[in-house]
């Protein structure tokens, strides 16, 4: 399933709960260890789990994230859950404490999710803000997890270098891109959707509405208990050691790939590409026609290349071919399907720019 959805007229619209409907996806809750009811979308009733993690733009939650993948996944053998996390969608604002979105009480929440549903060990992706919590995830709980798949957002610093900004992006559709602020109305929340999603056509007017709904029930329970709305920096210093990636990400021989937007605005895939030269043991994908939201922007694609991810442990050549798998190094054979006659040299030098790199892959 993908954008295909836009044509079932069972799909459109909001429940009773304001959650878009989704055929094959179930609006759930449970209740955690420290007090919380934690919302959740869900698919497939066996198999492996996988928990997928939203992004940390205003209004963002399971559903708005993974709308596309999550069916696909659970109709394919797997049991995927996409939760709602602290500060965003649904998520608990009866209490102070729950508001809080820092770092460590993301990682909390996802490991008091995974034990509230008895799911000892799991798959994660995290798409944006939701990548930086799966890297925390699998450095600070490595036993629990079983394979991660990252899209478009920081894995800490073990990447030495600052964020590229859109004005030196070679490969950025929009190199004057800045953030359009939400403004608590549907048409800044509209405008902040184009800057995430390259697809124009997935910003459904039900998305709009739900975001906006969401953004401003967290909105209003910040401003009522005097919290503000965390990033996911820790600016303590004793607290960062927690989640400090350098010498730990690297080392580690869970399964492992990242895909980025060649056309992301939102954080260029500049910023990709350093993140790979500082992760030799990550296969990096960089995906055409695709945005900062990739799942949303390329549902056939990433469905298919998770599907195999987290099934076999390694990606098809056909598949990692469409999925523009990086010729910026050699490709790892632990990860994508050796073809035959082997896997064609590395190009790094054509990452230039749009132009350039579409003409080298195709001598």
């Amino acid at each position: 399933m993908g954008l295909e959805l836009t044509k079932d007229g069972a799909s459109r619209g909001l429940t009773e709960e304001g959650v878009i409907h989704i055929p094959g996806l179930q609006s759930r809750w449970v209740r955690l260890a420290s007090g919380a009811k934690a919302h959740y979308v869900t698919a497939g009733e066996s198999g492996p789990a996988i928990i997928l993690l939203h992004g940390g733009i205003e209004g963002s939650s399971g559903t708005a994230g993974w709308r596309f993948m999550a069916t696909m996944l659970g109709a394919n053998g797997f049991r995927v859950y996409a939760p709602d996390r602290p500060g965003f969608g649904m998520s608990d604002t009866s209490k102070v404490e729950y508001l809080d979105a820092s770092p460590k009480a993301q990682v909390d929440f996802v490991i008091q999710f995974a034990d509230a549903l008895c799911i000892d060990k799991f798959h994660v992706s995290g798409n944006s803000a939701g990548c930086t919590v799966s890297t925390n995830v699998v450095i600070s709980n490595p036993e629990r997890v079983l394979s991660v798949a990252f899209i478009a957002g920081g894995i800490g610093d073990i990447n030495p270098h600052p964020r590229v900004m859109p004005a030196q992006g070679k490969f950025t559709l929009n190199p004057a891109y800045v953030n359009a602020p939400f403004e608590g109305t549907e048409k800044s929340m509209a405008d902040l959707m184009a800057g995430i999603i390259y697809e124009a056509k997935a910003i459904w007017p039900e998305l709009i509405t739900m975001r906006v709904r969401d953004a401003l029930v967290q909105r209003e329970a910040r401003a009522k208990a005097g919290v503000e709305r965390a990033a996911l920096i820790e600016t303590d210093p004793n607290k960062a050691q927690v989640f400090t990636t350098k010498n730990r990400l690297d080392k580690l021989t869970i399964p492992m790939i990242y895909m980025y937007g060649l056309q992301d605005v939102l954080s260029v895939v500049e910023n990709g590409f350093n993140q790979e030269d500082a992760a030799p043991n990550i296969q990096f994908f960089y995906p055409d026609e695709c945005g900062h939201q990739g799942q949303t922007d390329q549902p056939e694609m990433f469905n298919q290349t998770f599907l195999e991810f987290f099934r076999d442990g390694k990606v098809s050549w056909k598949t990692a071919q469409w999925a523009g798998v990086s010729r910026r190094r050699a490709i790892n054979p632990d990860r994508v399907e050796q073809p035959a006659g082997g896997f064609p040299k590395p190009i790094k030098e054509a990452y230039v720019n749009n132009e350039t790199l579409r003409a080298a892959l195709k001598g």
